[in-house]
């Protein structure tokens, strides 16, 4: 693929400026039982678009998530606010209500009217709380391991609905011939000398997790569960972004928590802490252990493809080619011990 073709990719396909998005976010809010008047501000922008809503008349305020085009069938997100939901009533796990849209759906389906076809939105009411502080992380990673356990053991025993699909994270969804983010060899800053160095680990990552793999270590995962998408208040946490849910190694998750920050010396700590809160709810054995660091770089050069495919985010932006820097010197490393 050339640097050209990842642009197919990229999340902001279909959102073409700022007054594009804004406009979006208050076509869609009539499809919700609330006031007209109402206020909508854009929140986040990166797969998806968030807005805050303000009601006009009660003040209540909600999250409005415009879908992308192309990303996600309407099956899939029906799929994501099952599990959610299910966490939510059967597991104890906090995770924000669905609310439905003027004609009851939890999918509202629009067509704007931009000559892109129709869009896919969501609402969900807006939870009080922050995400957790960056000077109390040991405490925070072990609190994110217990609940990440939570997730898994419910995953584990759910009856999952009809019709239930979300997609996969391994190593063919992510490398293979149509990989899901696009291709690490465009992402910024790769030349030949980290190409081959990368072309290695991927080759090693495939053999380690083929001799890892087996049903019992596999299932469905939140796939981003970082500390950014905790939101505490009153010391209770709460999960939200599922957007990205699907089915994966459950120790994928620990190396989704320690996004962007693989490189820091806190990790080994903070790894030790996530694993602590983990094994209070559920058993991790030598195995688990010892592929950590996998998984870290699995979940490494996933993201450096999603930097190649999303070239107008903020913080593939602010990552850029020194992303790719750090990757291969965590590669080195990782191979010395494991090439």
């Amino acid at each position: 693929m050339t640097r050209s073709d990842a642009t197919v990719y990229d999340a902001s396909r279909g959102f073409a400026s700022a007054q594009a998005l804004d406009r979006l976010g208050r076509v869609a809010k009539h499809h919700y039982p609330v006031d007209p008047r109402s206020d909508v501000s854009l929140l986040d922008f990166s797969e998806n678009a968030t807005f805050k809503v303000t009601d006009f008349h009660t003040g209540e305020l909600s999250v409005i998530r415009l879908h992308r085009l192309n990303y996600h069938s309407l099956a899939n997100v029906q799929s994501e606010l099952a599990w959610l939901t299910a966490l939510r009533r059967e597991a104890g796990v906090r995770t924000p209500h669905v609310l439905p849209g003027r004609d009851g759906e939890l999918v509202v389906k629009f067509d704007p009217g931009d000559g892109k076809g129709p869009r896919m939105c969501v609402r969900f009411e807006f939870l009080p709380g922050a995400a957790p502080a960056e000077g109390n992380l040991l405490t925070e990673f072990e609190r994110l391991g217990s609940i990440t356990a939570r997730m898994h053991r419910h995953a584990k025993s759910w009856s999952r609905p009809e019709g239930f699909t979300r997609f996969d994270w391994t190593h063919h969804s992510a490398f293979g011939s149509n990989p899901r983010w696009a291709d690490w060899r465009v992402a910024p800053g790769v030349g030949n000398e980290q190409h081959r160095l990368l072309e290695r680990l991927q080759l090693v990552l495939q053999e380690r997790l083929r001799s890892y793999h087996d049903n019992s270590r596999f299932g469905l995962v939140h796939a981003d569960l970082r500390l950014a998408n905790l939101l505490i208040a009153d010391g209770e946490a709460a999960v939200i972004d599922f957007d990205d849910c699907g089915f994966s190694w459950y120790m994928y998750d620990l190396a989704t928590a320690l996004t962007f920050i693989e490189h820091t010396p806190e990790v080994p700590g903070l790894i030790e802490r996530w694993l602590t809160g983990y094994s209070s709810v559920l058993p991790i054995d030598a195995q688990d252990r010892r592929e950590v660091w996998t998984f870290i770089l699995f979940r490494r050069l996933l993201v450096l493809a999603w930097i190649a495919s999303h070239a107008t985010v903020d913080i593939a932006v602010q990552q850029g080619a020194q992303y790719t820097e750090g990757t291969c010197l965590l590669a080195e490393r990782y191979l010395s011990v494991n090439g």
